[in-house]
């Protein structure tokens, strides 16, 4: 897992709802987490799941 840092201080509202777009982009299975502290958005931590079929060896 990596983290990335970024400064969201100062920043307004469309920057971080960019952020969750960007977060939510592409995502088929997974949750989006944001982590609010007094009030501000300090954390979007994105979990995607891959799900694998198996394969038919009868075919």
């Amino acid at each position: 897992m990596t983290a990335t840092i970024r400064n969201l201080e100062g920043q307004d509202e469309a920057s971080i709802l960019r952020e969750i777009h960007n977060a939510l982009h592409g995502l088929k299975f997974g949750s989006v987490e944001i982590t609010v502290h007094n009030g501000q958005v300090v954390q979007i931590e994105r979990k995607e799941k891959f799900r694998l079929q198996p394969t038919n060896k009868n075919t």
